[in-house]
């Protein structure tokens, strides 16, 4: 199947810096602007280990969808995709399940340029792409709902995603939202940045990112864990980002230089 056209004109705001944009190039992507690596290089400044914290939310995405694909999860909603960076959600979970179902959703012009690299499914899977943002979850439930069985379990995911969004945009009220959508069965993958761990480097760059048009909100453990509640957690329960079932994937380089300051977590509706 295949999703928007990635060829029709596409409109990129390159006069501030786009969260997705800025992942790309701390994961060393083309895919960015000169105001995407300024706004990046600012972050640098306050913690070199920015680019260790892309890569472990990437590998976290990785090992939970192994292990949702390990465990007959068969659908799967990506919500923040970003740029596409090998391997893709679907070719980790279609590697374990052929027949998997992918639907990815993400914002940014930028991304639907490159939509293409998202929809190579296995013939016997797959993939669409969806140009919506995760505050309006009413479009994204409607779109995905053409491609995904929602009789049927799907796995959300929202990665490196809601430390975007502030509890005065309804946060936890999206989540919810998304989650009434889905059955029984059905589950939830999350990472999410926190200040717990660098109070002081924390707040300078939200405040950085604020003064450039960025929201950053930074959560807690235990508002962390509220996205949750309701859900019945998989073990280790919530998580610093690299704890969760890490045999499930290869260690990223520099992880362990000092505490990722993020937390994962899966929780399966009951």
């Amino acid at each position: 199947m295949t999703g928007q056209d990635p060829a029709g004109a596409v409109e990129i705001d390159t006069s501030k810096p786009h969260p997705a944009r800025m992942y790309d190039w701390y994961l060393g992507g083309k895919d960015n602007y000169p105001v995407d690596e300024a706004m990046g290089r600012q972050m640098l400044a306050l913690d070199p280990r920015v680019p260790v914290m892309a890569r472990v939310n990437r590998a976290f995405m990785h090992r939970s969808t192994r292990w949702l694909a390990g465990n007959g999860v068969r659908q799967f909603l990506d919500i923040g995709t970003g740029i596409p960076t090998e391997p893709n959600l679907h070719q980790v979970a279609q590697q374990t399940a052929p027949d998997a179902r992918v639907v990815y959703c993400d914002n940014d012009p930028i991304v639907l340029a490159h939509a293409a690299a998202l929809l190579r499914s296995t013939p016997e899977g797959v993939t669409e792409y969806l140009q919506a943002d995760v505050r309006d979850p009413d479009a994204i439930i409607e779109g995905a709902g053409k491609i995904l069985d929602l009789s049927r379990p799907v796995a959300l995911s929202l990665v490196a995603l809601l430390h975007f969004v502030a509890d005065e945009d309804g946060a936890h009220e999206l989540v919810d939202r998304l989650l009434a959508a889905l059955p029984s069965g059905s589950y939830l993958m999350m990472t999410h940045a926190t200040a717990d761990f660098s109070p002081e480097e924390s707040a300078a760059a939200t405040a950085k990112l604020k003064a450039a048009g960025v929201t950053l909100a930074l959560r807690s453990r235990e508002e962390f864990a509220r996205f949750f509640d309701g859900l019945d957690l998989v073990e280790p329960g919530v998580a610093v980002v690299p704890e969760w079932h890490p045999e499930l994937g290869e260690p990223v380089p520099g992880q362990d230089d000092g505490v990722i300051p993020g937390y994962g977590a899966v929780g399966r509706k009951p």
